[in-house]
């Protein structure tokens, strides 16, 4: 039974912070592997073959951003970024090379279990649909990639043609956390990349489109000054 454990890598430096979250994820069925440099953790990522990466961004030997590039050159593993920088700018940075979530130290255990949670689903969900699944159902959204559909309830809506794109982008990459940039450059083109207002205006479009309650959205959510995720599940 203890080999079906999910397994996290920690590539962190500060040995309190690695005792602390070995307790916490093994009290919580998780098998935990451990590396203290960015170098080490390229090699247990490799070779141990982890359900998820926990990875701080200052490491002795090399920023974190790196090494989540290095990994992402073969591996789509997910990459959970835990760091006390707290900037926009080393969030996007971190997303951007390829992460797929971002967390602020200090943080609580429960927020960690629920982000883990969330990246494991996501990580099942693209395993089990593979490359060319055409159909995303998540609670009463459902979109139909192949026929491009979109339904609420049961009920077809009408997007027009880019309110469509940006919904797809972000079903593509259902869980995660896309920045702005990422979003600009795939829906409107490189020209785009600074447009934000361009994403404000067309999420709220959407929203009233397929949330009960666009105040309180429960599928297309903000991660503020980031980016956007549409919700898994």
């Amino acid at each position: 039974m203890t080999d079906a454990k999910p397994v996290i890598l920690l590539i962190e430096d500060e040995p309190p912070m690695r005792r602390f979250l070995q307790a916490a994820l093994e009290g919580n069925g998780f098998r935990f592997v451990e590396a203290a440099t960015a170098r080490e953790g390229i090699a247990q990522a490799a070779s141990r073959n982890p359900d998820i990466i926990l990875l701080d961004l200052g490491l002795p030997d090399g920023d974190g951003i790196e090494v989540t590039r290095r990994i992402r050159e073969w591996s789509s593993v997910p990459v959970i970024v835990l760091s006390a920088r707290g900037e926009e700018g080393d969030k996007v940075a971190a997303l951007d090379a390829g992460a797929d979530d971002y967390l602020t130290k200090p943080f609580g255990v429960d927020e960690l279990l629920a982000r883990i949670r969330v990246a494991l689903r996501h990580a099942a969900r693209r395993a089990a649909q593979g490359p060319e699944e055409p159909i995303l159902e998540l609670g009463d959204l459902k979109i139909d990639f192949g026929n491009r559909l979109v339904a609420v309830g049961g009920r077809e809506v009408h997007l027009t043609p880019t309110e469509y794109k940006l919904l797809s982008v972000l079903g593509l990459n259902v869980g995660k956390v896309l920045p702005h940039r990422h979003l600009l450059k795939e829906v409107w083109g490189m020209n785009y990349i600074n447009q934000t207002h361009y994403l404000r205006v067309y999420v709220t479009q959407l929203r009233h489109k397929l949330e009960a309650d666009p105040t309180h959205p429960r599928y297309l959510l903000t991660e503020p000054g980031v980016g956007y995720r549409l919700r898994l599940g």
